[in-house]
């Protein structure tokens, strides 16, 4: 869901290769659609969810777990995108995903890259999208370096060029604005280097046919040929009087952004020439996809890498990890988990004390913080806040408005695993090797009763007083803890 248009593609996975089956796009121009005060019209809104009801028909015989849907940078600038996000799934009939910048910037390389033959070297991708431009430099199937600024095609032109006049003074200005945002990284960038750069996404590809069309380049983007296509806009004054083979009708009101965004891109990387690409972030998603269900995971490597940047106590970890996944397993079915619960479960306990790298005193807080606000590669926003919220509530009281600050879809799930997080921080309080005795956890919706030896919770008190505890936590989300020692109460 880009701020241009919307995109769906599907495919199959056949013999290491993906073959596209359907393709469906709508220009719904979301970003033109965005308030000053953070909200989205009611034209652009219906737009949107009326092209999502015709995508969710021709997905409605998929199963969940082989559809991803995702938005990018407009979904990302709305103050309240829940309010987006609600109509928006149920039209769609499936869960959306808002992904970050720099998310967005890996998945768009991942696709580039796919399509592109082996080569030792690095590469320049840059992708100018409706709202935002991702530049990234890569190798092989490795995104390096990742930026994302808050400028595309439609964003631009209506910032420079609302009323469709084309001046020099004008441009001057786009070309000043736009530089300023790239100093940000194109020294740094310049100083890593790269063999060879290529463009994505619509924009690029229009000004890839109309220099072609104009006969100013042989293939791709030259700097020659988008100077002529520059001073060939200017020439005509206004977007209403540009003429010019290759441009659509659909493409000519968002151009002149379009092309001010590449030409400051040309002049602050010192780039020569542009290849063109056809693929882009939707093919990154699918390759994404294909890389999850193999256990390639990028979100998992992310986790680990997040482990070791904060040191944390990679055994005690283990011990979290072990006891939540024996509870999961014995109330997985009647709480019908999928794969994600588990997966938060997993991720959740590994990190779940990297808040102690700032201070114990409230180190959930601290781990939270850090969850939520890090750049961490595979993650959609929601997912983070997900995982943010286990984090932030895996021990002391916690609070409810945490999770009602969470989409409705995710809200009860993410309490449970939250409670069997809890269990087994509680469990393994001592953070020794011991081996716990056998547990058995049953649950009847909100009831939880967990039965543990009567011998082994006299020989521990402060276990014992913890569950007590416990059994008021839970409380605060939506369930009962019931403990039983065989076949007596003891909270």
């Amino acid at each position: 869901m880009g701020s241009n248009s919307f995109h769906m593609v599907v495919a199959r996975y056949e013999h290491g290769q993906l073959r596209v089956i359907d393709r469906l796009r709508d220009s719904v121009r979301l970003a033109a659609g965005l308030k000053a005060d953070g909200s989205l019209d009611a034209e652009r809104l219906q737009r949107a969810l009326d092209c999502l009801a015709r995508f969710g028909q021709r997905l409605s015989a998929l199963p969940e777990h082989r559809v991803r849907a995702v938005a990018t940078n407009s979904v990302r600038r709305l103050r309240f995108p829940q309010e987006f996000l609600d109509p928006a799934e149920a039209a769609l009939g499936h869960a959306i995903e808002i992904v970050s910048g720099r998310e967005e910037a890996r998945l768009i390389y991942l696709g580039v890259a796919h399509a592109l033959p082996d080569a030792p070297g690095r590469r320049l991708v840059i992708d100018i999208g409706g709202g935002s431009t991702e530049f990234i430099i890569g190798q092989g199937f490795d995104a390096l370096e990742k930026e994302s600024l808050q400028m595309g095609c439609v964003a631009s032109t209506l910032r420079f060029f609302a009323d469709g006049k084309l001046t020099p003074k004008r441009w001057r200005q786009a070309q000043t604005e736009i530089t300023v945002e790239l100093q940000q990284f194109s020294t740094d960038y310049r100083s890593h280097g790269w063999s060879e750069t290529i463009g994505s996404s619509g924009t690029i590809k229009a000004i890839s046919n109309i220099v072609q069309a104009a006969g100013w380049c042989d293939s791709g983007i030259s700097r020659s040929a988008l100077q002529r296509l520059v001073d060939t806009m200017l020439s005509a004054g206004s977007l209403d009087n540009l003429r010019l083979s290759g441009l659509s009708d659909e493409r000519r009101g968002v151009i002149a952004g379009g092309v001010s965004i590449l030409e400051a891109s040309f002049n602050a990387l010192g780039l020569q020439h542009m290849q063109v690409c056809d693929t882009a972030m939707r093919e990154g998603l699918l390759y994404d996809m294909i890389g999850r269900s193999q256990h390639r995971d990028p979100r998992t490597t992310s986790i680990s890498a997040l482990a070791l940047r904060y040191a944390t106590d990679k055994a005690q970890a283990e011990r979290i990890e072990k006891t939540a996944l024996a509870l999961y397993e014995e109330v997985a079915g009647k709480w019908q988990f999928t794969h994600a619960e588990h997966d938060w479960l997993l991720w959740s306990a590994r990190i779940h004390e990297i808040g102690l790298a700032i201070a114990h005193s409230q180190y959930h807080v601290h781990g939270a913080y850090i969850v939520e606000n890090s750049d961490l590669p595979g993650f959609s926003r929601q997912e983070q806040q997900v995982l943010a919220a286990i984090v932030r509530s895996h021990r002391r009281k916690p609070d409810p408005a945490i999770f009602q600050a969470l989409p409705e879809r995710l809200r009860v799930s993410g309490m449970r695993i939250t409670a069997l997080i809890r269990l087994a921080v509680l469990l393994n309080r001592s953070r020794a090797a011991d081996a716990l005795p056998p547990l058995e956890l049953s649950v009847d919706d909100k009831q939880l009763t967990l039965k543990l030896p009567h011998d082994w919770l006299e020989q521990h008190p402060l276990s014992r007083a913890d569950l007590e505890q416990e059994r008021d936590y839970l409380k605060h989300l939506d369930l009962k803890l019931q403990v039983r020692a065989k076949e007596r109460d003891v909270a």
